[in-house]
């Protein structure tokens, strides 16, 4: 006579390598994402009622309070901005630059800095505004 001695598995799922695979993807999406951050200037930008939102690839070109010039966060003397823009666009396609001014900055200024922009081979030339930031 035999006996059969059944054996009480009890059924579960390894989650271990779901939790890998949901960790590595991730990671993945975290690296490859991009975030648009603008300089940590003190700017209070300007506002417009047409005001649409700017591209995240656009060069940013910063004018604070004082009148100083930045180019990707990086300070730059007037006379170098046109160098500082040609070199920052490169051979991107898309060739956008985005004025962050602030609103106490003269027109003569703005101009100034938008002039050399286009001198340095930009199509689009924009100025951000509050609503843009927001």
């Amino acid at each position: 006579m035999r006996r059969h001695v059944e054996e009480h598995r009890d059924p579960h799922i390894d989650v271990v390598p779901l939790i890998d695979c949901i960790l590595v993807l991730l990671i993945f999406f975290m690296v490859t994402t991009t975030f648009a951050k603008d300089a940590e200037l003190e700017i209070e930008r300007p506002g417009a009622q047409s005001a649409t939102p700017a591209s995240e690839k656009a060069l940013r070109v910063f004018i604070d309070r004082s009148m100083n010039v930045y180019v990707n966060e990086t300070p730059v003397r007037s006379w170098m901005i046109q160098s500082r823009v040609r070199d920052a666009l490169g051979g991107a396609g898309d060739k956008t630059v985005l004025v962050v001014t602030d609103r106490r900055v003269s027109a003569e200024k703005l101009v100034e800095v938008v002039d050399q922009c286009r001198l340095a081979g930009a199509k689009n030339i924009g100025v951000m505004t509050e609503a843009e930031a927001g």
